[in-house]
């Protein structure tokens, strides 16, 4: 047996093993590195941790560190406030928002882990507020951020187009761009309408209704009082008079916190030009997410001690060793060879098209658990011999490509998914990677055959 097929035998029983055992996939997949890379592969300990991805473990600890601290001062309660007043009260177009939030950010040139680390705490701590899906919020924040990923002045469509420039490839930047997004734009809608997202109008329409009542019951209840209503009628009764007062109670209780929510001091000000600090830096400045958003958080934690005291118990630990862990063997597998190796094998079947679906696929599944960007370019120069002979059009075969590589992206395993799944306050975070593990095996089982047939086999190009 091969030392590639090793390699991934030894993956496969890892996932097996983390999700019948309970025990932190991370810490499979560091055991699972030392022992293929050390016994199989004859790497050293240095070659091992040439796949540790250093940049991912800084931005998922000062993002979710700032972030954090943002919660715990309640800027990100101020922020759910302000995106209701921006929607008008309508808690259905709140996903929607960030959908469209990510998507400009990626178009005008944000990466998108970067679009999503700012994005995701926000939606996610909304999500919480409101009962809405994380997984429908995360969702929306992930594909939005991958809508616009391949518009002509993005990072990712300026990386593909070149690659296709280099390769000598015919290409269209628009064709590529509104791939992506009608793509993404069609699952996003396929995720709210399957998780709840109608549901948020209806359960506005009954929460107006129940205000509704609760607002003339309360009008009733104090105009009986002021007629001086003897204790014959029914507005006199001691029961009624204290439902009316219990009303009032209630809706003062919740004004009053939606004031204190709404209001700006000090720290929530300096939390928010913090986070302007954040984007500025990462898209005007290019700095790096991770240590920009540590380094903010550190001068907030200075300044307001109290507010930060619990905020690095906060940091999403296990999230962070689980996607290290896998990652470090990921980085294994490349240092092997195993990556190539299974592309190589698909190039050389002969038959263009099954080539074609064969290479959608290793995109996506590689991709689920490494970087996006390194799977398409690798992949489309594997792809160049069969696109030369003339059978398989090259703008649908690199569109296809690009949006298999990148759509999958809302796996716990990759960047954007990681953010996510770490962002989630108040969630069962077992339960939570395992509900974006199944969405994003099915999102590798279905798409690139979807965008195989509508980009692929009609010969686009």
């Amino acid at each position: 047996m091969s030392a590639e097929l090793i390699s991934i035998l030894v993956l496969v029983v890892v996932f097996v093993i983390a999700t019948t055992r309970s025990i932190n996939m991370g810490a499979l997949a560091f055991a699972a590195a030392f022992g293929v890379g050390g016994l199989v592969a004859d790497l050293d300990a240095d070659k091992i941790f040439a796949g540790f991805p250093g940049d991912l473990f800084v931005v998922l600890v000062g993002v979710t560190y700032l972030f954090a601290i943002a919660r715990a001062n309640g800027t990100t309660d101020w922020l759910v406030h302000a995106s209701i007043r921006l929607v008008r009260g309508r808690v259905v177009l709140i996903p929607w928002v960030m959908f469209v939030l990510t998507g400009a950010l990626t178009a005008i040139g944000a990466v998108s882990p970067a679009a999503v680390a700012i994005v995701a705490p926000i939606a996610l701590s909304f999500a919480a507020r409101y009962s809405i899906s994380p997984l429908l919020m995360g969702a929306m924040v992930v594909h939005g951020a991958q809508g616009g990923g391949f518009s002509p002045i993005s990072i990712y469509g300026s990386i593909v187009n070149g690659i296709v420039e280099r390769e000598g490839l015919p290409g269209s930047e628009i064709a590529l761009f509104l791939a992506s997004l009608i793509v993404n734009l069609v699952i996003a809608a396929i995720v709210f309408v399957l998780f709840g997202g109608l549901k948020l109008s209806r359960a506005e329409e009954t929460g107006l209704d129940r205000q509704k009542t609760a607002d003339v019951t309360a009008d009733a209840t104090a105009d009986a009082a002021t007629d001086g209503a003897g204790p014959g009628t029914a507005a006199g009764t001691g029961a009624d008079a204290g439902t009316g007062a219990q009303t009032r109670t209630v809706a003062v209780q919740e004004l009053d916190a939606d004031d204190d929510a709404s209001r700006l001091n000090p720290a929530r000000i300096a939390t928010l030009a913090a986070l302007v600090a954040l984007v500025v830096a990462v898209l005007v400045f290019d700095l790096d997410a991770g240590l920009t958003s540590i380094t903010l958080a550190v001068l907030l934690s200075t300044v307001w001690a109290e507010d930060s005291r619990n905020a690095v118990s906060q940091i999403a630990w296990p999230t962070v060793l689980l996607i290290c862990g896998v990652l470090t063997y990921v980085g294994v597998l490349d240092e092997m060879g195993t990556i190539d190796w299974a592309g190589e094998g698909v190039s050389d079947i002969g038959v263009p098209l099954l080539s074609a679906v064969l290479l959608c696929y290793i995109g996506a599944l590689v991709s689920a658990f490494a970087s996006s960007v390194g799977i398409m370019g690798a992949l489309i120069p594997l792809a160049v011999p069969f696109l030369a002979q003339g059978e398989i059009g090259a703008i649908g075969m690199v569109a296809a490509l690009a949006v298999s590589a990148t759509v999958v992206d809302v796996s716990p395993f990759s960047t954007n998914g990681a953010l996510v799944l770490a962002a989630a306050p108040g969630v069962d975070r077992e339960r939570f990677f395992r509900q974006l593990m199944m969405y994003g095996g099915i999102v590798v089982a279905v798409v690139p055959a979807v965008v195989w047939l509508a980009l692929v086999v009609p010969d686009w190009g």
